[in-house]
């Protein structure tokens, strides 16, 4: 196994950020082949998502998020920033960890598929990523 820890900077606003690139870099340090990439997100207000970025969807997904976990003060969980209790039940609905097949060194990906930080919480503009390359 190889495993690194990356640091992303988010902002202080939603957002999609692809991690792609990151994974691949990481991947050809690992000297990949046939195996296994796992990334985990050691925060209880982030998780992880496979999509589509670039066309809309990336906006679509923070669209939906606010839809379904809107960000006021209904929840129960209150500290930090007015609504910030949402997300710290967004890592429910998308995972803190994904898993995606390597073959060969690259990422298993469908075409428009990317492998992407979902991180809706404005009081922590800065996240860590744990990845790691299993070897088939």
């Amino acid at each position: 196994m190889y495993s690194t820890e990356i640091e992303i900077k988010t902002g202080g606003r939603a957002v999609v950020h692809d991690l792609t690139r990151d994974a691949e870099r990481f991947l050809s340090e690992a000297s990949a082949q046939d195996g296994l990439l796992h990334v985990w997100v050691p925060h209880a207000t982030a998780g992880l998502a496979i999509l589509e970025t670039g066309a809309g969807s990336d906006d679509d997904l923070l669209a939906a998020v606010d839809a379904l976990l809107p960000r006021d003060d209904r929840w129960r969980h209150q500290h930090g920033s007015s609504g910030h209790g949402r997300d710290h039940v967004l890592p429910a609905f998308l995972p803190p960890y994904a898993s995606v097949p390597v073959l060969g060194g690259v990422l298993a990906l469908g075409t428009w598929q990317s492998l992407c930080l979902v991180d809706t919480n404005v009081d922590n503009p800065v996240r860590r990523l744990r990845l790691s390359y299993l070897a088939g």
